[in-house]
This record gives C-alpha cells, sequence and structure tokens, in this order.
C-alpha cells in the first residue's frame, strides 16, 4: 500500500512566488548598475550653486528633492530664449547658456517664468580685454566695515566711490531652481550633440520624442535665514539621538606668525609694540568652491610671503624694537569673519597680541593690476580727526614713499583725506580703536578688477602665462613679468616694515625674490601639485595638492586647502630648517633650548635628493599658527547680529548632474498603463496558480514495499 509524505515547508505554488521574487531583486542588485549606465550620461565635472544665509535672508539655488529634469535647449544668443520663454511645446527646459549670455538681465527673464525653467547649465566663456564679468555686489561687505549712518555717513554705503562698479550682484540673488557650472568642454561637446541629434526639428517644427533632458541635483536643506537653520539645528542637536544638521557656519582659520617669537602662553606686555602687516586668503564666484581669486585675494598674499621672507633675511631683525605681525585672514568676503574674530579674541584676551600693543597696520589689498607704476596708499579720514592718529598715519605715509624710492618700478601715491577706505580688514580694527593703518592697492577709486569674485579671475586675468613649449617643472620656475612686478611690491612692503620695526642699517638691502613669487604664483594659480609645493608639506598632506589650481573659498571644512599650503608657505620661508630627528620634531619639549610656547614645528617632506628617487624630510621650526576664523556671532549664538558676520552655508544629500533620452508624455502613460496591467495580470496568474497548486503540483509516490 502506498502513503504519502507530508512535509513543513511552503506548498509549491508559494516555493515558485518566493523564487520569482529572489530572481528580481538578485537582478535588480547585479544588473541595476548597468541598465543605469546604460541609460544615464554623468557630467562629473560640475560645480553647483549652492545656498548660502546671513541674519536676514537665503542667497543661492536649489533643485526640488527628487532633482529638476528638463529638456535641453542651447543658447547661444539672446534670441534664443524665446524658445525657452513662450514658443518650446515640451516645457520645462533645461537651458545651456553660453558663458557670455550669462548676465543679470538674462538671469532676470529666466527667473520671472520659473513654471517653464527647469534649471539652467552654464558654460564657460573666453574672456577678452574688453569683457567683464563680476557676480558680486558693487559695495561688498557694506554695514559691516568702519562707515554706518552714525559714523561717518558721508562714506557709507560706498556713496561716495562704488568700490566694485562692475559688480550685478547675482552670487547674491535667490534662485529657485538649480544652476550648474560645465568645466569640462568635452562634456559640453556630448551634450550639445545630444541637442543637435535629438532636439533640433525639422523646418521650424517642433522637435519629435524621445528629446535629449538634463537632470540636476542640489537640494539643499537650509532654508530663510541662518538664525532659522541654526535654531533648527540646535533643536535637533539637543532632542534628536540621530540629529540633522541643516547648516554650517563659514569658518576656517587665519595664518599668523611673528618676526621675533613670542611665548603664546601669555600676552604681550602693553608697552610692547608690532606692526601688523595683513592681507586676505580668501575669494568666491557664483559656484560653489570655484574661487581662483588671482586678483582679489592670491597676488596680494603671495606678496605679503614674499615680503615676510625678504624681512625675516634682515641680519638685525632680532635687535629691532618693535616686532612685526604677518596675518593672512581667511573669510574676509564674507563680512570679515577672520579680522573680526582677531579683533573679538584681542579684546577679550584670547589672543596673545591686544588691541593696544598695535603701533601701525599695513595692508595689501588688490595690487596686480597696477596701470602704471602707482602703488596708492589709501587711509582712513574719520580716524584722522583726531590730531593724534593723524600725525601717526602721515608718519606712516612718509616711511612707505621712503621705502618705495629705492624701487623705481614703484611709486606710491597719496590720495585726499576725503575719500573712505576700501573694503579692507583694517576697517575691522578701525570699529574697536583708532589707530595708524594704510591700505596699499593698484587702483584709486574703483577696483581695476573686471572679473572680482568670479570664475573669471584666473592666472589670465593678472596676465601670468607660459611658453606652450615648456615642461611643467620649468613653468614652476619661469619668472613672469607678473611675478617681476610683485616682487618689487613685496621688497617695498618689506623695507617699510624694517623701517616700522626700528630697523635703519640694512633698508637697502631688503630684496624681494622674484623666483619665490613666480612659484607661489604657478602653485596657486596653475599647478597646486608641484615639487615646491611638495617639498614644503606634511606626508599626509599630499592629498591636498593635484594638478589644477587651488580654490579659495573658505568653506566650512577646516582648514581648507588653501590656509594649509599658505602655512607651510610661510613657514618654509620664513622659519629654519633643524637637524632634529621625527620623534623630536613632534615632541620638542624634551630637547634643550626648543619651545612649543615660541615656536611651532613640522616635520615636512622636503628636497628630492641628488638622484631624484626619495626625499630628503626635515623639521622646520618657525613661529607660524592658526587662529581660528569663526564669526564670534556663533560663539555667541547671536545668529541676527548686525554687529558680525552670520553667513552659513546649507548642507545637502547630493549633487549631480546628467544626461538622457526622455519619452512624450503620451508614451510614458502608454508605458505606465502597460507596466500596470502587467502586474495586475501577473498577481491574477500567480493567485489561480497557488489556488490550485494541488492540483498542478502532485508529489510524486514514495514507492512501496515489494511482496512476492
Amino acid at each position: 500500500m502506498a502513503t504519502t509524505r507530508g512535509g513543513s515547508g511552503p506548498d509549491p505554488g508559494s516555493r515558485g512566488l518566493l523564487l520569482l521574487s529572489f530572481s528580481v531583486v538578485l537582478a535588480g542588485l547585479c544588473g541595476g548598475n548597468s541598465v543605469e549606465r546604460k541609460i544615464y550620461i554623468p557630467l562629473n565635472k560640475t560645480a553647483p550653486c549652492v545656498r548660502l544665509l546671513n541674519a536676514t535672508h537665503q542667497i543661492g539655488c536649489q533643485s526640488s528633492i527628487s532633482g529638476d529634469t528638463g529638456v535641453i535647449h542651447v543658447v547661444e544668443k539672446e534670441e534664443d530664449l524665446k524658445w525657452v520663454l513662450t514658443d518650446g511645446p515640451n516645457p520645462p527646459y533645461m537651458v545651456l547658456l553660453e558663458g557670455k549670455l550669462f548676465t543679470r538681465d538674462v538671469m532676470e527673464k529666466l527667473k520671472g517664468t520659473t513654471s517653464r525653467i527647469a534649471g539652467l547649465a552654464v558654460t564657460l566663456a573666453k574672456p577678452n580685454s574688453t569683457s567683464s564679468f563680476s557676480p558680486s555686489v558693487q559695495c561688498p561687505n557694506d554695514g559691516f566695515g568702519i562707515y554706518s549712518n552714525s559714523y561717518g555717513p558721508e562714506f557709507a554705503h560706498c556713496k561716495k566711490t562704488l568700490w566694485n562698479e562692475l559688480g550685478n550682484g547675482l552670487a547674491y540673488e535667490d534662485f529657485s531652481f538649480p544652476i550648474f557650472l560645465l568645466e569640462d568642454e568635452n562634456e559640453t561637446k556630448v551634450i550639445k550633440q545630444c541637442y543637435q541629434d535629438h532636439n533640433l526639428g525639422q523646418n521650424g517644427s517642433a522637435p519629435s520624442f524621445p528629446l535629449c533632458a538634463m537632470q540636476l541635483f542640489s537640494h539643499m536643506h537650509a532654508v530663510i535665514s541662518t538664525a532659522t537653520c541654526m535654531r533648527r539645528s540646535f533643536i535637533q542637536s539637543t532632542f534628536s539621538i540621530s540629529p540633522e544638521i541643516v547648516c554650517d557656519p563659514l569658518s576656517d582659520y587665519n595664518v599668523w606668525s611673528m618676526l621675533k617669537p613670542i611665548n603664546t602662553s601669555v600676552g604681550l606686555e602693553p608697552d610692547v609694540r608690532v606692526v601688523v602687516a595683513a592681507t586676505r586668503l580668501d575669494s568666491r564666484s557664483f559656484f560653489w568652491n570655484v574661487a581662483p581669486g588671482a586678483e582679489s585675494a592670491v597676488a596680494s598674499f603671495v606678496t605679503q610671503l614674499a615680503a615676510a621672507e625678504a624681512l625675516h633675511k634682515a641680519p638685525d631683525v632680532t635687535t629691532l624694537s618693535r616686532n612685526v605681525m604677518f596675518v593672512f585672514f581667511q573669510g574676509e568676503t564674507f563680512d570679515y569673519i577672520g579680522s573680526s574674530r582677531m579683533v573679538y579674541d584681542m579684546e577679550n584676551g584670547k589672543f596673545p597680541v591686544r588691541l593696544e600693543n598695535i603701533d601701525s597696520f599695513v595692508e595689501l589689498g588688490q595690487v596686480a593690476l597696477r596701470t602704471s607704476l602707482d602703488l596708492w596708499m589709501h587711509t582712513d579720514p574719520m580716524s584722522q580727526k583726531n590730531e593724534s592718529v593723524k600725525n601717526q598715519v602721515e608718519d606712516l605715509l612718509a616711511t612707505l614713499e621712503k621705502s618705495g624710492a629705492g624701487v623705481p618700478e614703484v611709486v606710491l601715491r597719496r590720495l585726499a583725506q576725503s575719500q573712505a577706505l576700501p573694503p579692507s580688514s583694517l576697517q575691522r580694527f578701525l570699529r574697536a580703536r583708532n589707530i595708524s593703518g594704510v591700505v596699499l592697492a593698484d587702483h584709486s577709486g574703483s577696483f581695476h578688477n573686471r572679473y572680482y569674485q568670479s570664475i573669471y579671475d584666473t592666472a589670465e586675468n593678472i596676465n601670468v602665462t607660459y611658453p606652450e613649449w615648456q615642461s611643467p617643472e620649468e613653468d614652476l620656475n619661469f619668472v613672469t613679468d607678473t611675478a617681476k612686478a610683485l616682487a618689487n611690491v613685496a621688497t617695498v612692503l618689506a623695507r617699510a616694515l624694517y623701517e616700522l620695526a626700528g630697523g635703519t642699517n640694512f633698508s637697502s638691502s631688503i630684496q624681494a625674490d622674484p623666483q619665490t613669487v613666480t612659484r607661489l604664483l604657478y602653485g596657486f594659480l596653475v599647478r597646486a601639485n608641484n615639487s615646491w609645493f611638495q617639498s614644503i608639506l606634511k606626508h599626509d598632506l599630499r592629498s591636498y595638492l593635484d594638478d589644477r589650481p587651488l580654490q579659495h573659498y573658505i568653506a566650512v571644512s577646516s582648514p581648507t586647502n588653501t590656509t594649509y599650503v599658505v602655512q607651510y608657505a610661510l613657514a618654509n620661508l620664513t622659519g629654519k630648517a633643524t637637524n632634529l630627528t621625527r620623534e623630536q620634531c613632534q615632541d620638542p619639549s624634551k630637547v634643550p633650548n626648543e619651545s612649543k610656547d615660541l615656536y611651532e614645528y613640522s616635520w615636512v617632506q622636503g628636497p628630492w635628493n641628488s638622484n631624484r628617487t626619495e626625499r630628503l624630510p626635515q623639521c622646520v621650526r618657525s613661529t607660524v599658527r592658526l587662529a581660528r576664523a569663526l564669526s564670534p556671532a556663533f560663539g555667541l549664538s547671536q545668529w541676527s547680529s548686525t554687529e558680525y558676520s552670520t553667513w552659513a552655508e546649507s548642507r545637502w544629500k547630493d549633487i549631480q548632474a546628467r544626461i538622457f533620452l526622455i519619452a512624450s508624455k503620451e508614451l510614458e502613460f502608454i508605458t505606465l498603463i502597460v507596466g500596470f496591467s502587467t502586474l495586475v495580470f501577473s498577481l491574477i496568474v500567480t493567485y489561480c496558480i497557488n489556488a490550485k497548486a494541488d492540483v498542478l503540483f502532485v508529489a510524486p509516490r514514495e514507492p512501496g514495499a515489494v511482496s512476492y
């Protein structure tokens, strides 16, 4: 007699359904990326416009949370906008805009028809001698300098001089759609080819599907203002186990050093006098982390680095009656973040140098675009109403003129006392204390820089070019005309600082090295990954250098690449290579006559050996240090402050751009219906099979016992 054998697993129908589900999941895991690569072409070399916030409002751009998609339309002349704004039958459109058309007038038109605009991709233009583009405002840092409606109202809000006369303010507008910069010409060509193949109609007719489309992802988490986003982040941090921070304050570090070492563990005595030499490190543009800043920042801090090197070589610097402090401020573009923090720390005893220690203040503004030999000396007319300060400023200007007399390539020029200071870190110090100060710049009125705080403020903007046949190593050491001109300015600055510090004997022998200037310009503006920059950095900072120029946006993750490189360049140019071992360099407290309170010690990669097979690492001792460049507003939780900078950057989850072919709405609807119908049919078939499983899937009989 035969019997059937029971089991405890799922019935055959359920087993088949599970197998089908597993197969689908496995296929998705194994082939999903491959399918995506066949559908989408990613755009890897792009830069987004992101959202920034301050005490009162938000600026920048963002996409929807799932990204924005639109049919690509190339706009090469302003007449092409008509298709996008009114005539095109397939909105929304993703506009591929030629860089020369990225103007306020065009952007206002696009901003006014957001229902037809999905986003914007901007190509790089090729600037010429007559073009200009500055997305910054005409009166930078207005309201955060020394002039206000209650102090120097005749100078407030740039009433007498629009410093950035060409500024169109685009970088300080708020856009509700994503805007990306296309940095690679090859990717731009791919997009245009896709557009030409699919989006151009025949004989003026509308193009037929499928159409070439672009999708941009740049959804921002923060909204409204810094006060709003910081409050939301604070609530999340307080009450949530896994808080989601929506914005971060812009912050980094100032770089500073002393001509003669000081004990940083205690403050200077009030009778110690210090001459301050200052400049800024940062710049910005419309697009995130694209901030070449050649004229607006790099030329000035390179000049100051060369001046610091020249001054340290003077034989009697240790005997000078006054000390000299070199400061490189971060975040000055955003309402003087670095300088306001240093002034705050000086006032509250959190910095070894106090405000009362400052004897005079010399700042380098934009200095690379001198139209003649002139270098203009800007001073503050308000503080000079004090007779004592006026006399000190007069002495300061006379010293500068004397120092420049020995350098025929630089002619120091005075300005009328009726002119205000240009945007400068000195203004933040004057808000706290009347001191004698001067800003050296290549302009007497409005900036000469036609690309102030833009993507085109590059090496070419300050005429840094190289012969095409040279190798990168030859370019590194090729002394350009710009390097020679900036070296002359550095010589004047170094000699002036020497005399302001009390020096008299060796002023004429102080000379800045054009070779140093040209190496710095090449590294910051052309190719950061070069043999000299590699030699002055720590081994674990090598990744900060690549084959592109460094960008000088302050950001929120610090220190930035620029800060690190300036720190180590200054240490290399002004410090001393010691015989300390690596262990001693990391902990010099156990070495006689070495002190961490007086010096900083850095174990750097060093130059190549004679065979160029390995580097010769060394310990560099210097007075170069970092000081926090975070606005006091955030430490004080004054997120709506009008006294201090409140700039913050929104966080985001994904930044991405890609192109693909898109079907018509009708075909998409038909596909949806067919897919849904197939799903319903499959479920019905599966249900029927499962219901009749005991009939359709009969288990085999077990063989019975055989009897004879």
